[in-house]
């Protein structure tokens, strides 16, 4: 085994045994997206697996409702929604607020995509997203492709970051 692989292995054990939680690595650019089930913020099932194949998917992890970033985050995917949709993109936001939250997040900004409850953080781990020792998620976007592999990830506190690397990673899928 390489160093790497030794050194990756001992995080993961101690990452399991410290908080009895199994949180993945951040899955990089190329490889398969971790698949999941859940319910958004109406209470209606979500799974990434039935958008595979059909639409490309902006999934995008973020601190907190109704904070300063987190809402220019928000409502930047909002303006954006026409394009994105052109682009046959669907934005889907996860973070560990309640759906309640999210309703009222949604209903106050006029939030037009899908926003997935993570109370316990279950989808953060999966993707790597959660803040280290908190509960709450780093802001991390992953564009995932028709064939439900991540084409780009973009790992930034700032939002206008995400929006720039977005949007060049969904043109260079139509090239």
């Amino acid at each position: 085994m390489k160093t790497k692989s030794i050194a990756c292995l001992i995080a993961a054990i101690a990452t399991v045994v410290s908080t009895g939680t199994v949180r993945a690595a951040m899955p990089a650019a190329g490889t398969a997206a971790p698949l999941f089930a859940a319910q958004d913020q109406n209470g209606h099932s979500f799974k990434l697996s039935n958008l595979i194949g059909k639409r490309v998917v902006l999934l995008y992890f973020y601190p907190k409702d109704f904070t300063g970033g987190c809402t220019k985050e928000a409502c930047g995917y909002r303006d954006r929604m026409p394009e994105l949709e052109k682009d046959g993109v669907q934005v889907v936001g996860v973070s560990f607020d309640s759906a309640a939250s999210h309703r009222a997040f949604e209903k106050k900004y006029h939030l037009n995509f899908i926003l997935i409850p993570d109370p316990d953080g279950r989808v953060a781990d999966l993707y790597g997203a959660r803040m280290n020792g908190r509960n709450m998620d780093k802001r991390v976007s992953f564009l995932i492709g028709l064939d439900g592999r991540i084409m780009h990830v973009t790992d930034s506190p700032n939002p206008a970051v995400h929006f720039r690397e977005m949007k060049e990673a969904i043109a260079a899928l139509k090239k």
